[in-house]
């Protein structure tokens, strides 16, 4: 019987199956179940992967990610460059577009959308911010202003280069929105999406095709959105034919018709490069050539699988891991050696919270098992969560078993924090907790963020996880997957690395 793993490959290739079925006429209602839906459809709130989700149906963007890629194409602009001091990004406008009332997409909407997000003070400013700071450091962060030059071109003035915008103007959060009144009097969020909302209640979100969208109509005529609440009443409605497809937070209790990804979120050993032994940088390469990530995959089934490279998959610069080496134990003993340890070295594991929905106790000793046989004896610290995460942050940790995300799908939102001097700061704001600091990587980070070519930025992240993998500070464990279970109907589905699947091309066959 194959294991869950094996399942999971299986799943993929499911997904471009079902992709390349015979084209079905619009129409249908598609029903789709999420653990709970959002309670606004504002996507300046759209921080979850099932809140992205749900205004991605709704909503565009200026740009949009590529199908299995963080790579992004025209979205509601057609054409984009940038001055060559990399400072003003100026954004065509495609022809048109409409809002959902019919009012006709231009500059200063846009920009009216996007000073919102950026201007605490501006119109409409959400109350609470929980995604763009992060991706533009802060609010305004890198943006200075936001102009319109004529009706269809806008600006983004920036206060110095940052290259990572245009994959940050992909996420869902960066919807462009038009901002009416609704009976109520309370605000209400129009999009230019691919639906309409038609009808919301409690647990229950109905949305209207957009015949006149821009990229073609969807192949639903309808789509409802149902909160489910847990797995196993959305497995019951699959059974009753009352749910096509439902979204889990995580792994499905059943496989069943389930499909999966490798997201954006990874797992990784954050070795503490300030303290004994891992100050040695060959006890570090030990430690590396000890691990085999593929050993970890009965413990990380089914939320994740072994990750090598230092990126997952889906992120358009990553580059394929070194290949190991023919004989770890041995390899591993040497560089032990090399680096002064005479026997087996015997280092301590904190388990931060940061890890714990992936149930960090089982990883952990599926580690300590694979490590022993190589020359590493690890033993694991039993602290509450906040100790655990309060060490770490502070340095005073050998080996961290921590997450992190690749936001906005940019190489730099993941590589710079995990480990460039400036988030090597002890604290709560430390992100680097290697706390590994080396002027070459920074340059090369802070290079990466700034030049406008992607040719160039490939060549430089290329780079940069050549020194990291020799170096050695953090060590690539596992990603997370996104998963979907269908009812076998289900056509054209295509899952996204971001989780934020289109579903505008979903059809149920006869």
């Amino acid at each position: 019987m194959p294991s869950r793993a094996g399942r999971v490959v299986a799943a993929l290739a499911l997904v471009l199956a079902l992709a390349d079925g015979p084209a079905y006429a619009q129409g249908g209602i598609l029903r789709v179940g999420l653990p709970a839906l959002p309670a606004t459809l504002d996507p300046a709130l759209a921080g979850e992967t099932a809140a992205g989700l749900v205004v991605r149906q709704i909503f565009d963007t200026l740009l949009q990610y590529r199908d299995g890629s963080s790579d992004v194409e025209p979205g509601l602009a057609t054409q984009w460059q940038v001055s060559r001091d990399g400072l003003a990004w100026s954004f065509r406008l495609r022809e048109g577009v409409r809002f959902h009332d019919g009012t006709p997409l231009t500059s200063a909407e846009v920009a009216a959308s996007l000073e919102r997000l950026l201007f605490p003070g501006a119109p409409h400013a959400p109350s609470a911010n929980p995604v763009v700071p992060r991706l533009l450091r802060g609010a305004p962060g890198v943006v200075k202003a936001v102009k319109t030059a004529d009706a269809r071109t806008v600006q983004i003035v920036l206060n110095l280069p940052y290259a990572p915008l245009l994959t940050v103007l992909a996420h869902p959060a960066m919807s462009i929105v038009r901002v009416t009144k609704g009976p109520d009097g309370a605000p209400r969020w129009l999009g230019t999406g691919a639906f309409l909302v038609a009808e919301t209640a409690p647990g229950r979100v109905v949305l209207e095709a957009n015949p006149a969208h821009w990229g073609g109509p969807p192949r639903s005529s309808r789509m409802v959105l149902l909160e489910q609440g847990d797995d196993a009443r959305a497995a019951a409605e699959l059974d009753a034919r009352a749910l096509d497809l439902y979204v889990p937070a995580g792994a499905p209790a059943r496989m069943t018709g389930a499909l999966a990804i490798p997201g954006w979120r990874i797992g990784y050993l954050a070795l503490q490069t300030e303290r004994e032994p891992f100050l040695r940088k060959r006890i570090r390469q030990g430690m590396a050539a000890a691990l085999d990530q593929g050993a970890l995959a009965a413990a990380l089934e089914p939320y994740a699988v072994p990750l090598t490279a230092l990126l997952p998959p889906g992120v358009w610069a990553a580059q394929p891991a070194p290949k190991p080496p023919e004989d770890r134990a041995e390899t591993a003993r040497r560089l032990l050696v090399e680096g002064g340890a005479l026997r087996a070295i015997s280092v301590g594991l904190t388990v931060t919270p940061l890890a714990a929905p992936l149930e960090g106790a089982r990883l952990a000793e599926a580690l300590r098992e694979a490590l022993a046989p190589r020359g590493v004896n690890l033993t694991v610290a039993a602290l509450q969560p906040e100790t655990a995460l309060k060490l770490a942050q502070n340095g005073e940790h050998q080996v961290a078993l921590a997450e992190a995300q690749v936001d906005g799908g940019d190489p730099h939102l993941l590589l710079y924090p995990l480990s460039t001097s400036e988030g090597a700061r002890k604290g709560a704001l430390a992100w680097n907790l290697s706390f590994y600091r080396n002027p070459r990587l920074d340059d090369l980070l802070i290079r990466g963020s700034q030049l406008s070519s992607r040719l160039e930025r490939q060549r430089v992240y290329a780079r940069a996880q050549s020194l990291l993998a020799e170096e050695a500070p953090w060590l690539p464990l596992y990603v997370r997957l996104h998963w979907v279970v269908t009812r076998p109907e289900v056509r054209n589905l295509r899952l996204h690395p971001s989780g934020f699947h289109r579903l505008d091309r979903v059809v149920l066959s006869p």
